[in-house]
C-alpha cells in the first residue's frame, strides 16, 4: 500500500472512531500520526459534536461584609463606642464555572467547589439560552456536584468514557470558560494517571493533562478523541495563577458513581473496607523482604465488617482490586469508590510471600449509632455547634478513622459561642464539666445544665485540648 493509500487509511479509521466508537476503545485502535498530512487533521468536527455540551455555571452568593462610617475609624470615637458598632450588610458576588451536560434531559456535572454556598445558580448553555438550576447532588468529598435544569428540549450531551481505559500519551481536549472570555478548547496529552498526592479533595486519584486548564475551567470537560467525557476539569499545579502545563481531572469512573447517587435521593453510598491500613513504602518494603513498594497493608480488621467476612487479616497486603493494581491508600480507596454497592468484586492480597485471592462484599458503611445530627443552642459555650455520633457510614463521609466513636463537630456558626471558645469541624467533644460524652442525647443533658464555669475536653488531631469558660 502506498503512503496515499496509508493516510486515506488512517483518516477513515479516525473518522469512524470519532462518530461511533465506543467509550472502551483499545490501545490497539490508536495510531500515531505517520506524516505531516496526517499531523494537519482538524480537531474541529469533534469540537462541533461536544462542544454544545459543555455549559457556563453561574453561582451567585450573599457575602456579609461589615460597614463602617469614616468617622468612627478615629480612635477617639473608638474609646467612646466600642468596637461593635459597624453595621451588617451583604453584597452579591458572582463566580463563573464549567459544566457539562450529561443527560439530555438536564443533568449537568461540575464541581462542589463552584457551586459552593451558592443561593443561585444559572446555567447559559453554548448557544447563549439560560436558565435556573437546582443542585441535585453535592458530593464535596468528590470536588462533584450535579445540577438539574428543566428544558423542553433534548440537550446535546457527552457519554463518560470508561477511564481505566485511557492512557498516558493519549491525545485529549479541555472545553470550559477559562477567566470568563466564553468558550474554549485546548489540547493537549494525558501526562500522567492516576494522581493520589495532590491533596484536592478526599479521593485523590486524578488524571494529570497538560492541555491549558485556567481559572474558570472547573467543571468543564476533558475530552477523548472518540469524543467522550475522560473526566471533569477540576484543578491545576501553578505558582502565578494561569496554565502552567499541569491539570487535574476527576476521572470518569468517579463521576459515575455519582451520578448514581442522583436515583438515591442525592446521597452517595459507597462500599467501604471495614479495615485500616497504610502504604507500603519503600521501608516498609524492604523490611518485609518485598521487591518493591506499593499496596496497603492492612494494621486493624474491624469485626464484622466486610474486610474479615472476605478473610483479609491483619498485616495482609491489599494488592490489587479487580484486576487493578493498588499502589497506596488512596488508589484502594477510589477502587472501592468506584466500584458498584451490592455485588462483589475479587481482591489480590499478599500473605507473608503468598499471594491470596479473595471475594469481597460491596457494602455501604453502616449507620450504628444513628448519626443524631444536632445543632446545638442556649447560653453555653458549645452553642453553635452541629454535632453528630460517629458511626462507619460518619467516619466515612468526615474522612475521619473507620474506628472513630463519639461525638464530633461538624461545622460551627460564625459568630457564635463554639466559634468564639475556638471550635472547629471534626473536633471530638470527649468530656463536658467532668461527664464523658459517649453521643449526642448525652452531649445534650449536659450543655443544658447551667453553670458558672464550664471545663471542657477536645479532641482536636489525636492531641487532647482543655478549655474552661466562665458562665
Amino acid at each position: 500500500m502506498g503512503t496515499l493509500g496509508r493516510i486515506l487509511l488512517t483518516l477513515a479509521a479516525t473518522l469512524l472512531v470519532a462518530s461511533a466508537g465506543p467509550a472502551s476503545a483499545h490501545a490497539a485502535n490508536r495510531v500515531v500520526p505517520a506524516d505531516r498530512a496526517q499531523i494537519t487533521l482538524s480537531f474541529a468536527p469533534l469540537v462541533r459534536r461536544v462542544g454544545p455540551a459543555v455549559v457556563n455555571v453561574l453561582a451567585q452568593r450573599m457575602i456579609p461584609e461589615r460597614q463602617v462610617a469614616p468617622l468612627f475609624n478615629d480612635p477617639f470615637f473608638r474609646r467612646f463606642f466600642g468596637e461593635n458598632f459597624e453595621s451588617p450588610r451583604r453584597r452579591q458576588d458572582s463566580s463563573l464555572g464549567s459544566g457539562v451536560i450529561v443527560d439530555p434531559e438536564g443533568l449537568i456535572v461540575t464541581n462542589h467547589h463552584v457551586i459552593a454556598g451558592a443561593e443561585a445558580i444559572r446555567v447559559v448553555l453554548a448557544d447563549r439560552r439560560e436558565y435556573d438550576a437546582e443542585v441535585v447532588v453535592d458530593d464535596e468529598r468528590t470536588d462533584l456536584a450535579i445540577l438539574r435544569i428543566d428544558t423542553p428540549d433534548a440537550l446535546a450531551h457527552v457519554t463518560l468514557a470508561d477511564s481505566d481505559d485511557i492512557e498516558v500519551g493519549d491525545l485529549v481536549l479541555a472545553i470550559g470558560n477559562p477567566f470568563g472570555v466564553g468558550q474554549t478548547v485546548t489540547s493537549g496529552i494525558v501526562s500522567a494517571l492516576a494522581r493520589t498526592n495532590v491533596g484536592i479533595t478526599d479521593f485523590n486519584f486524578f488524571i494529570q493533562t497538560d492541555a491549558a486548564i485556567n481559572p474558570g475551567n472547573s467543571g468543564g470537560a476533558l475530552i477523548t478523541m472518540d469524543g467522550h467525557l475522560a473526566g471533569v476539569n477540576t484543578a491545576i499545579f501553578s505558582r502565578s495563577g494561569g496554565s502552567q502545563g499541569i491539570g487535574f481531572a476527576v476521572p470518569a469512573n468517579m463521576v459515575r458513581t455519582v451520578l448514581a447517587s442522583v436515583g438515591q435521593a442525592g446521597i452517595v453510598r459507597r462500599p467501604w473496607l471495614g479495615a485500616a491500613g497504610q502504604s507500603v513504602t519503600a521501608e516498609m518494603a524492604a523490611a518485609l523482604g518485598l521487591d518493591r513498594p506499593g499496596g496497603v497493608m492492612l494494621s486493624k480488621v474491624f469485626p464484622g465488617g466486610p474486610a474479615e467476612r472476605a478473610g483479609m487479616r491483619p498485616r495482609d497486603i491489599v494488592a490489587a482490586v479487580d484486576g487493578h493494581r493498588v499502589e497506596d491508600v488512596d488508589a484502594l480507596r477510589f477502587r472501592l469508590a468506584t466500584s458498584e454497592l451490592g455485588g462483589t468484586v475479587p481482591i489480590e492480597v499478599l500473605r507473608g510471600h503468598r499471594t491470596v485471592d479473595l471475594t469481597f462484599p460491596l457494602e455501604a458503611a453502616p449507620e450504628e449509632p444513628p448519626r443524631d445530627l444536632t445543632e446545638l443552642t442556649g447560653p453555653q459555650p458549645l452553642a453553635g455547634a452541629t454535632v453528630v455520633n460517629a458511626s462507619p457510614a460518619v467516619a466515612e463521609e468526615l474522612g475521619l478513622s473507620a474506628a472513630a466513636r463519639g461525638v464530633f463537630v461538624t461545622q460551627v456558626a460564625q459568630r457564635s459561642n463554639a466559634a468564639r471558645v475556638g471550635l472547629r469541624p471534626l473536633d471530638q467533644i470527649v468530656e463536658v464539666n467532668g461527664t464523658k460524652i459517649p453521643d449526642v442525647g448525652t452531649l445534650r443533658t449536659a450543655v443544658a445544665r447551667h453553670a458558672q464555669r464550664w471545663s471542657l475536653r477536645i479532641r482536636r488531631d489525636g492531641r487532647m485540648l482543655s478549655v474552661t469558660v466562665s458562665g
